[in-house]
């Protein structure tokens, strides 16, 4: 039980977080400043971007990589919830698609009404399969995936937060060696690659509920 409290905690936080993250893009996107009804390709690019690193950040949460998985393994009640959060994946991306297509054909202006409304389209979607995993998936894994199956889902993601600390400190050190006082100042200098401490698997692109087909 403490287990399962535990891994349902963690993930509820990346919930959070992409909630937070599509909640200031929604604001910067009402707050584009447009004339005629036309925004800046410049300005509806970055939030394209911006969305889309959400719409990647979302793939790649826990609960896809580690849930879901061992929900598909260990039980078929859940298949029809699983489904449908495939369809609103998929509608998420058509919806982000749309959105780019806009920035595409408007070299000269965006159509703000076609642009503005792809994004919300995107935005609702990806809430609307946060309220549907915090509402019905968890609950449901809570009740059908079973003690060992929580100690081997939590120990995954001990082991991924533990690698991602170890990358980042690695990429912190790189910076700090990639310069050296040099008469009087620093200057870039080169160094090779190091060691991947994570090893092929880590970032391996999980299929299972993916975004992006």
């Amino acid at each position: 039980m403490l287990t399962s409290t535990y891994t349902l905690v963690a993930l509820s936080v990346e919930q959070t977080t992409v909630r937070s993250a599509l909640q200031s893009l929604v604001h910067a996107l009402h707050a584009l400043p447009g004339e005629d009804g036309v925004l800046a390709p410049g300005q509806a690019a970055r939030l394209c971007a911006e969305l889309r690193q959400v719409v990647d950040d979302c793939h790649w949460r826990k609960l896809d990589k580690f849930l879901v998985p061992a929900l598909r393994r260990n039980t078929e009640a859940a298949d029809g919830l699983l489904h449908d959060l495939e369809q609103i994946s998929r509608a998420a991306a058509d919806a982000l698609a749309a959105a780019e297509a806009c920035v595409d054909a408007g070299a000269r202006g965006v159509d703000r009404d076609g642009f503005q409304e792809a994004i919300e389209r995107c935005a609702d979607a990806l809430r609307c399969r946060l309220e549907r995993e915090e509402h019905e998936l968890f609950p449901l894994a809570r009740s059908l995936v079973r003690g060992e199956a929580w100690f081997a889902i939590a120990n995954q993601m001990l082991v991924h937060d533990a690698v991602a600390r170890e990358r980042r400190g690695a990429g912190r050190r790189g910076c700090v060696e990639s310069i050296e006082p040099r008469h009087g100042r620093f200057e870039p200098h080169g160094h090779g690659q190091g060691h991947d401490p994570a090893g092929a698997e880590f970032g391996r692109r999980y299929a299972t509920l993916s975004l992006l087909h």
